[in-house]
Order: C-alpha cells, then structure tokens, then sequence
C-alpha cells in the first residue's frame, strides 16, 4: 500500500451539466465503486490541484490508495481516469473499493537496472530496445507491487528477455503467462540492427514506388 491519501466529498448534484459546474470551480467528478455486495457506487469529487500532484508519483497508477471521503477513509484502486486531449485537466477519475484479499488485474511499469552498466552494453556497444515498458499482472490487493524490477546486468548481446525470464513477487502472476502468451519484454541488440532493419524497410517501399509508377 502506498502513502498515498486522497480527500474527497460526496455529491448529489449529478450529470454533464453538474460536472461541467463543477469543474469550473477547480474540482474533479469522480465515482468508486465495488467492495461488499450491498454496497452501492458513490458519487464523489475531489480538488483538481492535488489530484494532479498525486499522479505525479508512478504508486497513483499501482497501488492501494486511501480514499477520504467525508472525513471516512477507505481502500480503494484507480481503475480508470479520462484526461483533456490537449490540456494538463484530469476530466474524471474512477476508483475500486478494496480489501486486502480482492482479486486485482492491474497494469503496473516496469523498472530496466543496470541498462548502461551491462557488459554487453558497456563492453560491445549493444543497444536496449524495450518491447513493453509495463505488464498487466493478477494478484490480491495486499500483494500488487508498484512496480516489476528487470536486472539487465548479465544479459548477453542478441539475447530476448520474455515474461517468463522475469522473476514475479510472491503471490503476483503475469496475466498473459496465464494464457500462454510469453511475450519478449527486452532485448540488447546489436549495434546497426535497427538502422539495417530501418534500411531494408526503406528499400522495399522505394521499390513498391517504382513497381506503381
């Protein structure tokens, strides 16, 4: 669980219109939901200024926050969050109530150490090339780690990191593993691979143009 703590009011006053009032005032529209059965979804709103400085902190996305609403806090995830297409404005945020045994698919970053220190890097000019940057695990909620830690240190030139390389904290599976999906994450290339490959690509569509024109 991060440090994390949002403080939040409930609202009554619902719709387009209400949001749209409400955002002039410099708050966010926002709902949780989930948690027991007979819990009903919650309309709430929080202040724009200190939600964004919470997004901030890479924990926001991955984490079990606590959620303040009316002076009573309560655990809850960030399932979902709409931005401005062209302005720094969260628009509206969704929450998910939980406990510690709740069953979360969420995607959490992943952290590449020792990238530049790694021999096939420092020694034979290898160039990183990241083929996910983030992975969707399945864990309960006590278990979820901000985020998966990939050691690059003793990778060797040419070599392909998949899901099943990484090594998964206790309780957390990777949720393509569980569908048979080992998907490459890393690799260290060599140098002038990328720009051969670009080349070639370049080359084939140079021809395409000729073979039309």
């Amino acid at each position: 669980m991060s440090d994390i703590t949002l403080i939040a009011v409930a609202r009554n006053d619902l719709g387009k219109g209400a949001s749209r009032r409400l955002r002039r005032t410099g708050a966010v529209p926002a709902i949780v939901y989930g948690g027991a059965k007979n819990r009903k979804p919650a309309s709430i709103s929080l202040q724009h200024k200190e939600l964004l400085k919470a997004t901030q902190d890479e924990a926001f996305y991955a984490s079990i926050l606590s959620l303040e609403i009316d002076g009573k806090a309560e655990d809850v995830v960030v399932m979902d969050m709409q931005r401005h297409p062209a302005k720094p404005i969260i628009m509206h945020i969704d929450f998910e109530r939980v406990n510690k045994s709740t069953i979360l698919h969420k995607t959490i970053p992943l952290h590449f150490l020792n990238e530049e220190t790694a021999e096939s890097v420092k020694l034979f000019g290898g160039i990183v090339q990241h083929n996910m940057t983030e992975v969707e695990v399945t864990c309960k909620a006590s278990d979820l780690p901000e985020y998966i830690e990939v050691d690059m240190q003793n990778v060797e030139l040419g070599a392909v990191l998949h899901l099943s390389d990484l090594a998964a904290p206790k309780g957390v599976e990777f949720t393509a593993l569980k569908h048979d999906d080992d998907k490459a994450v890393v690799t260290i290339a060599k140098k002038g691979t990328s720009d051969e490959v670009e080349d070639q690509d370049d080359a084939a569509g140079d021809d395409e143009a000729t073979t039309e024109a």
